[in-house]
């Protein structure tokens, strides 16, 4: 068993570099129609600005090994895969005020201290269990995300285009740079939290339980300031909103990769957190390879089919130091599968002495279609695998440390339930995604009351 190392350094070794996966297969592999031009492309990445900065992530690391004891809480959460079309300052600002609702309700219904991480700002590539699609008798390439090919169901706009990569780079700096206003400009603060809720009632109607949270926390805070505690309220007005994504695409991660002057350390910089996915966490495949050599906090997404002999050698490989903070795995059973399967892993953890954040991802693992071949979740079923998750680790001597979700800040109407009840019939109301279906802004937040209550119960 490791020892564990609460420091932070450089994770890579004297055999790896920002290319060294090249030399390893790579799953869910693009191929790109010019090489030479999508070289081009990638060196001007390359001598573009980071998107994040080291400082920033080792922060949110720091964080992260807070959850894992149980001191803190992380909600990741976002669109299942951002669209170019969709990047603008209305639709941003909506999601960002869902999640600072969301993480007000957490922490001070829940009692926890919050971190929010959105799946924002690079979620522009997304895997696919099909490499092609039939329309009308004909295969084409599957949609892989904005970053790769266009949605449209024809050959052409499913050819891969590696000029698509630099939009990306460019929506992800827009909306970064939207996010970190809205945050630290004061549109965060506690202050505003009627105000939150006045801006977003047509689509939220939880007064009921939303308002009267909201008015409580007002009082709160008038009462500090009368208190003389103004110095201290800097905390109340702002909120940092870290950046994370699937690091998929691996040319866009390489050219996105720099070395820290500060520390000397190499960090991916096109998001705060990455994750590796069900269809990428091969422990000898290109994308363990590259993020081994990354100093940021990384993702392990796991399922039912996971193997114990690999996932110990994947969070060995990732984390050979057993850093605490630097590996979350994100689980996605199903609410049929949890009760059975995640006992398994946490007492593989156990046994290794591995260091890790446990978060729950109830959307993967729950995902139906309909008659209709409409792909949807029940948040029932959500919300089961939510309380079981938390179950097994109050029975045991693990933290629950985070939430994991998909989800948007507009009225869609692609999940089943909810106070809205939305059901088959609805569905097609308002079904907007791309890929897979998100919670909408008010089954969200009330999502997050539910999972107050169980932190309430669980503290």
């Amino acid at each position: 068993m490791s020892m564990v190392d609460h420091g932070w350094h450089s994770m890579n070794s004297l055999d790896w570099s920002t290319s060294s996966w090249r030399d390893f297969p790579v799953s869910q592999k693009v191929e790109w129609p010019n090489l030479n031009h999508t070289a081009g492309v990638m060196t001007q990445l390359a001598n573009l600005p980071a998107l994040v900065f080291a400082e920033e992530t080792r922060s949110l690391q720091r964080h992260l090994s807070e959850a894992a004891v149980g001191e803190s809480f992380i909600l990741q959460c976002g669109d299942c895969a951002e669209d170019f079309e969709r990047c603008n300052g209305p639709r941003i600002h909506r999601l960002l005020r869902v999640i600072l609702q969301m993480a007000t309700v957490l922490s001070y219904a829940g009692g926890k201290k919050v971190v929010g991480v959105g799946r924002m700002a690079g979620q522009y590539a997304k895997p696919r269990s099909n490499a092609y699609d039939t329309i009308d008798g004909i295969p084409i390439p599957v949609y892989r995300g904005d970053m790769i090919n266009g949605p449209e169901a024809t050959a052409d706009a499913r050819i891969p285009n590696p000029d698509r990569m630099l939009q990306a780079y460019f929506r992800s700096v827009a909306t970064l740079n939207l996010v970190r206003a809205f945050t630290t400009g004061g549109y965060a603060s506690l202050e505003n939290v009627l105000e939150w809720h006045t801006a977003s009632s047509s689509a939220i109607p939880l007064s009921d339980q939303y308002l009267p949270l909201a008015k409580e926390i007002e009082r709160a805070v008038r009462f500090l300031k009368a208190q003389g505690s103004d110095n201290g309220m800097r905390d109340l007005r702002e909120s940092k909103i870290y950046a994370s994504h699937e690091a998929l695409l691996l040319e866009y991660e390489e050219a996105l990769t720099r070395v820290d002057t500060l520390t000397g350390d190499w960090y991916d910089t096109s998001a705060h957190f990455l994750w590796v996915g069900e269809r990428t966490r091969q422990p000898e495949g290109a994308h363990v390879e590259f993020l081994r050599g990354v100093n940021n906090p990384l993702g392990i997404k796991v399922g039912p089919g996971f193997l114990n002999d690999d996932i110990a050698r994947v969070i060995d490989k990732l984390n050979p130091n057993n850093i605490a903070g630097r590996i979350s795995l994100i689980t996605r059973f199903g609410a049929p599968r949890i009760g059975e399967y995640l006992p398994k892993l946490t007492q593989l953890v156990e046994k290794e002495g591995f260091n890790v954040v446990w978060i729950c991802d109830p959307m993967h693992g729950n995902t139906v279609s309909t008659d209709d071949n409409r792909k949807t979740r029940r948040m029932t079923d959500m919300l089961s695998e939510i309380k079981t998750f938390f179950d097994v680790h109050a029975c045991g001597k693990t933290h629950a440390g985070g939430i994991h979700l998909e989800l948007t800040g507009e009225d869609v109407t692609e999940c089943l339930g909810g106070s809205q009840n939305i059901d088959e019939e609805t569905l097609s109301e308002n079904y907007q995604t791309l890929c897979d279906p998100r919670l909408n802004a008010n089954q969200s937040l009330e999502l997050a009351f539910e999972i107050a209550s169980i932190l309430e119960v669980k503290k």
